[in-house]
Parts: structure tokens; C-alpha cells; sequence
């Protein structure tokens, strides 16, 4: 009996300490998420994304392991958001006005002339920004943060002086605000991601476009055209999203770890923004491009197509673009 009595114990003994190791095991556990993006490991938006997850990891004592994807390398750009709605990514970042044509109320960082400083685009942001996050969680997703890119200018072959020296450019479009431009300035959209711009622009599929001054230099543009003026259209936003389902997996901890890497994400982001629309038209000058402002005429000329897209894209948003604008204009 004494003997039995004992193996009884050494097999309790031996469970209780099996299951506490378990248990410590899980309490240790890393959990690890995929992050695609759609821009170079080198631009600024991915560099801050890389800073993000490393923040996340240190905060979160390596429990949350982020793996940034830059370059469209594990989904194309149109895929993004499907992927991480759908649960194939955990996370991801997408530029706000890819989604328009499904959720217009992202579009409107693009509505030309709308916002055009850092300061503006703030203000456009904290207008709209309760009215993303409400779509976004219709649809299983959260907001992390939002960053914007440098105001956006026109690249050309050509020198530009009125919007008819476009006609018959092949204009690069990549959400509907620029597939619309090219059809009002009567050149040839072609849809063009960021990670395909630079061999679009060697193969002289497009020989035009509208974008900010670090996609110039992202894809080399001086290699193949010469002209950049400096328009300050709008200034677009990326945001960064996850997936509801696999927030809800995280402990507390690891939770409050991601939020705090975001706001700061966030903060830094827009700072990077700041200094790197003077960086990047200082390369694009460094490559040989002329870079200026648009003539009195071409601007007077985009100035007349940002209130016809205004106006359409507010009939497109109905009662969420307008509350938006309303609020943006009252701050």
C-alpha cells in the first residue's frame, strides 16, 4: 500500500508540475502577426512601420512579434485590406483612398484643395477620423494609426503650362481621385501601384502623374521625367489596421503594448512626413528634375477640377462627407 500510495503521489506530482510548466509555457508564448505593406523597405512610411513592431515587441516583453512585408511582397496593394478583413494578415497598411470606391468616406484626403498643410490635414483627420474607425469596425477592423505623405505635386515629360499640355499623357492613377484627373485633363489613366511605378515609368507605360515627392524619389523618377511642380493638391493618409479577431486573442498587456507603439507610431510619423517632403524634392533637384510651382494658369486650371471633384465626391459620401467637411471647416 505505502508503495502504491507513493506512485500515486509521484504521478500527481509529476502532472501538477507538467501542467504548471504548460501553463508557464503559454504565459510565455509568443505570438507572431504578418503586417504586408505597399511602398520599399527605404521610404519613410515602412521605415516607421519597422520602428512600430519593434516598439511593440519591446513593450510587449517579445510576446508580440510583428513582421513588416514592405513592397507589396506578401499581397499586392488591392489585396491588403481583404487579407487582413479575412484574417490572412493580422495586421496591414493601406493607403486610405485605395478603399473610396467601397467606403467613400476614405477618400477624403484626396478631395483636391481640401487640406493642404500638415496643420489642415490634421484637422481633416480628427474631422473624419470617428467615421473610420466606425466603418472599419463594421467590417471586423480597427484603427491603429493614421500617417500622411507629402503634399502631392504633378510629374511630367514635358514642361506644363495649362491643363491642355496634358492631353494625351499616359497619367499614372492609383484610387479614383486620379483616375478621375486624368479622364477631366483628357489624358490616358492607366492604374498603376506604387511598387510597379518604377518599371511603369522605364517602359514608358506612363509618362505622367500625380504623387508626392518621396514616390519620386522611391522610383528613381528623373531616370525617365524631368518635370515636378510642386502643386500641393492634397496631402493623402496611410492608415494602419487590424484585424478585430486577432486583437481580441492578445492578453492586456500585449494589447496596451500595440496601442502605445501606435500612438506613437502615429506622432513620429507625421514629424517624418514633415521632414521628408524637403528631403525628397531635394533628391528629385539632385536628379536633375525641375522642380516649381505650377504656372498661375495650370493652377487656376486644377483649381477648377478640385471643386468639380468636390463637389462629386460629396454626393458620392452623402451624409458621412458631409458631416466630415462640416466638422473640418468648423475647427
Amino acid at each position: 500500500m505505502a508503495w502504491k500510495t507513493w506512485l500515486s503521489a509521484a504521478v500527481l506530482s509529476a502532472a501538477l508540475v507538467g501542467g504548471n510548466a504548460l501553463v508557464a509555457t503559454n504565459a510565455g508564448a509568443q505570438t507572431k502577426w504578418d503586417l504586408p505593406a505597399g511602398y520599399p523597405a527605404t521610404n519613410f512610411h515602412s521605415k516607421n512601420l519597422q520602428l512600430f513592431a519593434d516598439d511593440v515587441k519591446k513593450l510587449s516583453n517579445g510576446k508580440l512579434d510583428i513582421t513588416i512585408h514592405p513592397g507589396a511582397s506578401l499581397f499586392k496593394v488591392p489585396e491588403i485590406k481583404r487579407a487582413v478583413q479575412t484574417g490572412q494578415a493580422q495586421a496591414g497598411e493601406l493607403l486610405m483612398s485605395n478603399v473610396e470606391n467601397e467606403i467613400p468616406i476614405f477618400g477624403i484626403d484626396t478631395v483636391p484643395f481640401l487640406a493642404t498643410s500638415y496643420d489642415d490635414a490634421m484637422k481633416l483627420y480628427k474631422a473624419s477620423k470617428p467615421i473610420i474607425e466606425k466603418k472599419l469596425q463594421a467590417q471586423g477592423m480597427t484603427l491603429l494609426y493614421v500617417v500622411p505623405w507629402p503634399a502631392q505635386g504633378i510629374y511630367a515629360n514635358k514642361e506644363l503650362k495649362t491643363l491642355d499640355d496634358m492631353k494625351g499623357l499616359k497619367f499614372r492613377a492609383y484610387n479614383p481621385a486620379t483616375s478621375r484627373i486624368a479622364e477631366l485633363v483628357g489624358a490616358q489613366p492607366v492604374t498603376i501601384q506604387a511598387a510597379e511605378l518604377a518599371q511603369a515609368l522605364a517602359t514608358g507605360t506612363v509618362n505622367s502623374f500625380i504623387s508626392s515627392p518621396s514616390t519620386g524619389r522611391d522610383s528613381k523618377v528623373w531616370e525617365s521625367l524631368k518635370y515636378f511642380y510642386d502643386a500641393q493638391a492634397w496631402l493623402p493618409k496611410d492608415m494602419v489596421f487590424v484585424n478585430n479577431e486577432a486583437l481580441g486573442k492578445l492578453d492586456a498587456a500585449s494589447k496596451k503594448a500595440l496601442m502605445d507603439a501606435a500612438a506613437a507610431a502615429e506622432t513620429r510619423g507625421w514629424q517624418l512626413s514633415k521632414a521628408e517632403a524637403d528631403d525628397a524634392k531635394a533628391a528629385l533637384i539632385k536628379g536633375g528634375m525641375t522642380v516649381q510651382p505650377p504656372s498661375p494658369e495650370l493652377a487656376a486650371g486644377f483649381k477648377k477640377i478640385g471643386e468639380t471633384l468636390a463637389a462629386e465626391w460629396l454626393k458620392k459620401a452623402g451624409a458621412d462627407g458631409e458631416a466630415a467637411v462640416a466638422a473640418y471647416k468648423k475647427m
